[in-house]
């Protein structure tokens, strides 16, 4: 690592963050962009990309002047079991539906978790998931199941 570099977890978290900021903001020149008042497909990921762009800019920024720890090993086993946990959630959304999806996505994920238990991880998904019913089902009107066919519903 450079000399110039004094914070390696600052530096490399803000370089992903520029990355996929800049690439949000690339893919999203394809599409109309719109207004502020009539957004175009364009519009939220170019703006969010921008933003995500800015922070990681400045957080590579902040790692040349900022002293920090020295990248640790990376925990395979802990994102491999988030990364399992998402593709869950995809599989299970059509199927199972809306909230036995996010019950199952809260608790593989937990896994990862030094802090995992049972107990208090069921309850934060049980809420997430009547949460996300309410917003994404209810409140926005999303074509997505709360409960899928696989329950006959």
């Amino acid at each position: 690592m450079p000399n110039f570099i004094r914070n390696p977890q600052d530096f490399w978290s803000g370089f992903i963050f520029l990355f996929v900021g800049l690439a949000a903001v690339l893919i999203g020149r394809d599409y109309a962009m719109g207004s502020a008042g009539r957004m175009g497909p364009a519009y939220f990921p170019t703006m969010l990309g921008a933003l995500l762009s800015l922070i990681g800019a400045m957080s590579v920024a902040r790692s040349m002047f900022r002293s920090g720890e020295a990248i640790g090993r990376i925990a395979l086993k802990n994102l491999l079991l988030i990364i399992g946990a998402v593709i869950l959630f995809g599989i299970l959304v059509r199927g199972a539906g809306l909230v036995v999806a996010v019950i199952f996505l809260v608790m593989a994920s937990g896994f990862a978790s030094t802090k995992f238990k049972a107990l208090p991880f069921l309850a934060v998904a049980i809420g997430l998931a009547v949460f996300s019913a309410l917003v994404f089902v209810v409140a926005l009107g999303l074509p997505m199941p709360v409960f899928g066919p696989w329950f006959g519903f």
